[in-house]
């Protein structure tokens, strides 16, 4: 067996210009996995209600944050990914579910080094249909093509592992003050997602504390992954109750989605007396769009509006050191290798 590791993240526009941002648009939200209506439905949605408009306002978005190196979301995988090449002896490839580099191109860079056995590694703690499912998904429409199709291995959802934990609570302790308050603000998903996704079809939000009482629905529940990762980095941090507060950002569209919002919250926490801030986004292990203008910025902007003084934005691991290492022997661990191999 020659294994290779495919290090799958959600993507981004090849350029901030308006063309490409809609082109990129357009693949990810055609995705049933991402708008899960029937594809006539979709299609209207996408191409009369959304590309019309948002492209020209999210080209604005990504040029704030563009770099000389091109997307955050990008730049930052591929420092990861120079790092982890150095403590693994196997071949590493990325890709992107949408946009360059493709999930077919990262397949065949693997293949073209003999690899066949490929492990996948969605770069999401936590599972959800729009992350996780969807990256498996078109690694094995890809794969299906090939006579000679290699065997897959797929890193499980890892947001309670003790390691991830551990190097999430680290990089807080490194930025956090004891006089600031610390949010932990998630991605949002349509609440249905989580319903669908619910294996025993009766638990995921049919109840108030549904996410508190065991359940086989909570290996694919994002909602209670999420709070699972916060109890885990709020223990690891020592923090009190009144220190900390869990939001859902970047809601789209008028169905109901996981709460509370993270700018009501934001608007809450400045209006009753809250004047340090700092926001820590877990859902991501890299900066990107949804980080750094979403919450850096325009969250930023609005807890100061509303009384607050002082607002950091906690970066996301990206190409940490410990973060790489941990990383490496999740893979290890898949391989059944050694910590040396």
């Amino acid at each position: 067996m020659t294994p290779g590791v495919l290090i799958a993240n959600l993507g981004s526009p090849d350029s901030p210009s308006v063309a490409d941002v809609r082109r990129y648009l357009g693949q990810f939200l055609m995705d049933p996995y991402v708008i899960d209506v029937p594809w006539p439905l979709r299609w209207m949605i996408v191409n009369l209600a959304i590309l019309p408009t948002r492209p020209k306002a999210s080209a604005e978005a990504y040029r704030s944050v563009w770099t000389e190196d091109g997307s955050p979301l990008v730049v930052n995988t591929q420092r990861f990914l120079d790092k982890f090449r150095a403590v693994v002896p196997f071949p590493v490839a990325m890709a992107m579910r949408y946009g360059s580099p493709s999930i077919s191109t990262g397949v065949d860079e693997l293949r073209r080094c003999g690899v066949d056995h490929i492990v996948v590694v969605p770069m999401y703690p936590h599972y959800a249909m729009s992350t996780v499912r969807t990256v498996v998904d078109e690694v094995d429409r890809y794969l299906a093509k090939q006579s000679d199709r290699p065997t897959v291995a797929v890193l499980p959802p890892f947001y309670n592992d003790p390691s991830y934990i551990e190097v999430m609570a680290a990089s807080i302790r490194d930025r956090l003050a004891d006089d600031t308050h610390l949010l932990f603000s998630y991605h949002g998903l349509p609440e249905r997602h989580l319903r669908k996704t619910d294996c025993t079809g009766r638990h995921c939000m049919a109840r108030p504390d549904c996410c508190d009482v065991e359940s086989p629905a909570h290996a694919t529940c994002y909602r209670h992954q999420v709070i699972e990762t916060t109890r885990g980095i709020v223990a690891a941090l020592g923090l009190d109750a009144d220190r900390w507060s869990l939001a859902f950002q970047s809601r789209l569209g008028r169905d109901p989605w996981l709460q509370p919002y993270t700018d009501a919250v934001i608007r809450e926490l400045a209006e009753r007396g809250i004047r340090r801030l700092a926001v820590v986004c877990p859902a991501f292990v890299a900066d990107c769009l949804e980080t750094i203008e979403e919450i850096g910025d325009r969250a930023k902007e609005d807890f100061l509006h509303f009384g607050g003084d002082y607002f950091e934005l906690i970066p996301c691991l990206n190409d940490r050191s410990d973060w790489v290492e941990v990383m490496a022997n999740y893979v290890r661990g898949l391989l059944g290798a050694a910590p040396g191999y």
